[in-house]
């Protein structure tokens, strides 16, 4: 058969080929539609081809399979630069009875479970090269099947992957160095591949955890990979690569049960997103698994710098989301271990950011009142949170300082704390007053649990009225209370009393303990020494 050069392909600028026409478009159906219009014998022809796949590697695979009357040897090596040059080329015609190149590869790709391990991959490497939409492509699609399947039943089974070939010609595939000595010990042997697998793109990362969720793999070992994916891939990547990295890394971990992932790789992930400006949906995603699991944070956690032209100190912003998470979020069910643990880490917070002097009111009372009062058995640490805002805040308002004081319950104060508050010009008068009063009424039950005089003990007041007189160019305020003869500065007196009484019947007891006890040991002592001569004990009094 004579062989003559009349066609001009230019593949993509990288070379030119010059190959028989008719040979060329008795297999392509592109070609064959593209020749059939023009009309008579046209010599020296060109075609220019700016998108094809896989290059001029791909066309001359493409070539031979023509020039050898549709017979060529398809390997895991080339699979897929010919499945992409046939479907580009249209080559589903059958010439002489001979099966086109795309059945010719469809049927390759049934003996994929013989391949290797290093075929399997250098395969799918070459497919997310050449397929610019990946979750069309049906050669990379089953690629990903069998390497999904050989992970589910070496992760049962074995440290090494199978073929799952029937005869011992069929169990081809053979573990390097490095991966048999990742899998001697029993933790690494569900993570051999995690370097192997560092060769996809975020593209198809994102249908590789797809596959493996819907085939039950273990969370943990998800989330690990994804963390290691990002680790190993972020730092040698572009800007647009690493957003790409983020993104996609957080989705996949969206889609895990929350309490599998590391809550400390997931701070680490929010740092360096903070610079890369990804979409919002992710970002919302990465925040609502922080906030789920705040009860796990740190103080240090916590402290996120400020986005660029916000002047807080600290991003309170982001604190008050993850609050919202926490509480509005899968983790809804809380226990109140969890809720208690938070409102502890809240009041730390709150006093590190307490002397930021460009932090508004509206922020640390929001951070304040975020969480129930259920949350706190004490409030005393929320006091001293609030004493440390309004001194680096002292030219407040009232009106402001009292929505502060709103998150505080009084009843939750200590005795120490509510002499303090008593004595503190930082706070408004009717929260001084307040606490006062609430501590009246529990020293008054304590005292009366004591059998304490009702004479000594009738310290209360039924009601308190906070008025403002104004004048011209003043405001004075004054303390009204009604139906008692309680003031507040002698209330404060008596409170300080009784409360260094009680102190001091403590004391008076341990005393009496500390002596009770040596008198014991020196009983129990004769006891042993006098061999049996008895002696009755004194009773302690209560």
């Amino acid at each position: 058969m004579e062989i003559c050069c009349d066609l001009e392909v230019d593949v993509n600028g990288e070379e030119t080929f010059m190959v028989d026409k008719k040979i060329i478009t008795s297999y392509s159906g592109r070609l064959s539609k593209l020749f059939g219009k023009t009309k008579g014998t046209t010599r020296n022809l060109k075609v220019i081809f700016h998108d094809f796949p896989g290059g001029a590697e791909s066309f001359e695979l493409m070539s031979r399979f023509c020039y050898n009357n549709g017979k060529t040897q398809i390997s895991p090596y080339n699979i897929c630069l010919l499945h992409c040059a046939a479907q580009f080329m249209e080559m589903n015609n059958s010439i002489s009875g001979t099966h086109s190149l795309l059945e010719q590869t469809d049927k390759s790709l049934k003996e994929i479970n013989y391949w290797t391990w290093s075929e399997l991959l250098i395969a799918l490497k070459q497919c997310q090269d050449l397929l610019p939409d990946v979750n069309s492509s049906v050669i990379l699609q089953k690629c990903l099947d069998s390497l999904v399947g050989r992970l589910a039943l070496t992760n049962e089974a074995s440290p090494c992957p199978s073929t799952s070939s029937p005869d011992s010609s069929g169990f081809r595939f053979s573990c390097d160095t490095k991966s048999t000595e990742s899998v001697k010990t029993s933790s690494s042997r569900a993570t051999w591949w995690y370097e192997d697998l560092l060769i996809l793109s975020p593209n198809l990362v994102e249908m590789l955890v797809k596959s493996m969720v819907e085939r039950k793999f273990n969370h943990v070992i998800i989330s690990r990979f994804l963390f290691y994916y990002h680790k190993s891939k972020f730092y040698t990547a572009t800007s647009d690569e690493k957003r790409k990295i983020v993104e996609t890394v957080v989705d996949m971990l969206y889609t895990l049960d929350w309490s599998s992932v590391s809550y400390k790789s997931l701070f680490g992930i929010l740092r360096v997103s903070m610079s890369l400006n990804i979409n919002k949906s992710s970002k919302n995603k990465l925040e609502s698994m922080i906030g789920s699991q705040l009860d796990q944070a740190t103080l240090d956690n916590l402290l996120v710098p400020s986005p660029y032209g916000i002047n807080y100190l600290y991003d309170v912003n982001l604190v008050l989301r993850f609050l919202k998470a926490f509480l509005n979020g899968r983790s809804s069910q809380f226990s109140a271990i969890r809720l208690r643990k938070v409102a502890s880490l809240m009041d730390l917070y709150m006093a590190e950011v307490a002397p930021d002097p460009c932090l508004k009111p509206s922020k640390f009372q929001a951070i304040a009142m975020a969480l129930p009062d259920s949350a706190r058995d004490s409030c005393d640490e929320l006091y001293r949170a609030m004493d440390m805002y309004l001194e680096v805040h002292s030219g407040l308002p009232d009106e402001e300082k009292l929505k502060i004081c709103c998150a505080l319950n009084y009843e939750k104060l200590s005795a120490e704390i509510c002499i303090h508050l008593s004595q503190n010009t930082k706070f408004p008068s009717k929260a001084t007053v307040q606490g006062v009063v609430s501590q009246q009424y529990k020293l008054k039950s304590l005292l009366q649990g004591t059998n304490i005089s009702q004479q000594d003990t009738d310290l209360s007041c039924t009601s308190i009225e906070i008025r403002s007189k104004g004048k011209k160019d003043e405001t004075s305020e004054q303390v009204v209370l009604y139906a008692g003869k309680l003031d507040v500065i002698s209330d404060n007196e008596k409170l300080k009393a009784h409360l260094q009484g009680m102190q001091w019947r403590v004391m008076e007891l341990e005393k009496v303990c500390r002596k009770m006890q040596t008198q014991m040991a020196k009983i129990m002592k004769s006891r042993v020494s006098s061999h049996g001569h008895s002696r009755s004990l004194p009773r302690l009094c209560s």
